[in-house]
This record gives structure tokens, C-alpha cells and sequence, in this order.
């Protein structure tokens, strides 16, 4: 079977030795995502914004795949503290406001403490 890897440039991507997304077939996976900047620079503060972060490195990853976030089926959300929710949910909200995909939301230490959230 034909695979396309899609990378989004962030070194741990080496380290680890993942895909940003793997298309196989008609079906596209992305991996976790969480807001990490090039270069490695600090992520925003705010729980928001680091969400929009992520979902805008997942549309770019979906759109190299030849999809979009309308033909997401799945997410999962993972926010440091239940409090963060909300507003993780109104950029979930925002970006799959068509597709309404099935989510779940875990809350879990994420592996860089700048992270707030990873979708």
C-alpha cells in the first residue's frame, strides 16, 4: 500500500520518528498535535490560542493530504487542567463547526509544561 507522509518541520518529529500525518489509501491519520512553534520559540500564553495553534498545524497537515477538516471523523483533546476546556472547545468548535467530529477529553501532563493543550 502507497503511503504519504506528511512532516511539519518540528525536530521532534525527527527525535521520536513520527509523521505529522500519514494518508494511506482514502484515509489520513494525524498524530497528536500540540503548539509547537518553528524553531522552537515559546508557544502563546493562553490556552486559545495555543489550541488555534494546533488545529492550524492539523489543517495544514490535512490540506497536504489532500483533505480538510470537514472530512474529520475523530478528535481527541488533551488539556493540562479540566479548567481549560471551554476554551480549547470554542477553537474545536470554530474549526469543526461543519464536521462536528466525535471527540473525547482527557485531561493529562503534557510533555513540554509550556503546553496547555495537544489535539
Amino acid at each position: 500500500m502507497t503511503r504519504l507522509r506528511i512532516s511539519s518541520g518540528a525536530a521532534f518529529e525527527d527525535r521520536v520518528g513520527y509523521s505529522r500525518a500519514v494518508r494511506a489509501g482514502n484515509h489520513v491519520w494525524v498524530s497528536g498535535t500540540a503548539p509547537i512553534m518553528p524553531g522552537d520559540a515559546d508557544p502563546p500564553t493562553g490556552v486559545y490560542e495555543q489550541a488555534t495553534v494546533c488545529l492550524g498545524i492539523i489543517k495544514h497537515a490535512l490540506e497536504q493530504a489532500g483533505a480538510s477538516l470537514d472530512d474529520v471523523v475523530r478528535t481527541r483533546i488533551y488539556v493540562a487542567d479540566a479548567s481549560l476546556i471551554d476554551e480549547v472547545g470554542r477553537a474545536h468548535g470554530e474549526a469543526f463547526a461543519t464536521a462536528r467530529p466525535a471527540t473525547t477529553g482527557i485531561v493529562a501532563e503534557l510533555l513540554d509544561p509550556r503546553w496547555l493543550v495537544e489535539i
